[in-house]
């Protein structure tokens, strides 16, 4: 339990104790990251405003950490915007104050039961890496400022590198069945996640014309400019798409 409120800590603390649960308690941010990087905790309880590191701040670097015990994050602020930051920064559950302690022991025993889920796995093309939990993106030391329909974009074609993604099947992942799929809409969501990409790199989106696109890994590591590049689609996509003939596309996907 990270509580900087000692009175509040120890009555928690007798609480939860009674009910079979051992409980270390530490009372601020710094503390409360070491503790629970360094030890497996079933749960971790953790109070919004903490001196030396807020409970937001102190999530982020337990989730950066490896640490994924299920966070109870307790805090006095009501609003919809500080209960959307607490689950952003990693909590899995929120706690209002003030609160019913039985409330607060159901909760704990949900969030045991779930048990410690796997960290997401970092996806990696070449210099771009994507983090699907702190949806962040990065090409080499640059982070990249995409909107949450381009970081979308970007995490299907990371998950599929080399592997033709028809603009049908783009619309069908991103966007709702009623979309007008004969719209441009994915090919201007395409061209500005290329500008945001930058103007060299060690992958691209390339286009496969007529039929959707792709993100290339560039042999041998090599840095080329990310700029639309078009070709003649050789697959059999292409070939149920717009009639010409080919060879099967290559599927690099995880």
């Amino acid at each position: 339990m990270i509580e900087d409120d000692e009175r509040m800590a120890e009555l928690l603390k007798q609480g939860l104790e009674e009910q079979g649960h051992a409980v270390d308690v530490v009372h601020d941010g710094p503390d409360g990251v070491w503790m629970a990087t360094e030890n497996r905790y079933a749960a971790i309880i953790l109070d919004a405003m903490l001196p030396g590191l807020d409970g937001f701040e102190a999530a982020r670097r337990m989730r950066s950490a490896g640490c994924w015990a299920p966070v109870l994050l307790l805090t006095a602020r009501t609003g919809v915007d500080d209960r959307v930051k607490g689950l952003d920064a990693g909590a899995d559950d929120y706690l209002a104050k003030p609160f019913s302690f039985d409330e607060l022991a159901a909760r704990l025993r949900a969030l045991v039961r779930r048990g410690q889920p796997e960290r997401p796995v970092v996806l990696e093309v070449g210099d771009m890496r994507f983090d699907p939990v702190t949806r962040r993106a990065s090409r080499g030391d640059r982070e990249l400022d995409l909107t949450a329909k381009e970081l979308a974009l970007l995490e299907l074609f990371m998950r599929h590198p080399n592997e033709l993604l028809t603009r049908g099947r783009i619309v069908e992942e991103l966007w709702d069945f009623a979309y007008d799929s004969v719209s441009n809409v994915v090919d201007q969501h395409v061209a500005r996640l290329r500008r945001k990409m930058g103007p060299v790199g060690e992958c691209v989106i390339e286009t496969i014309r007529g039929v959707g696109y792709r993100l290339v890994l560039v042999p041998s590591g090599a840095a080329i400019a990310v700029e639309p590049v078009t070709t003649r689609a050789t697959s059999d996509a292409e070939t149920r798409s717009s009639g010409d003939g080919g060879g099967a596309v290559r599927d690099a996907g995880q």
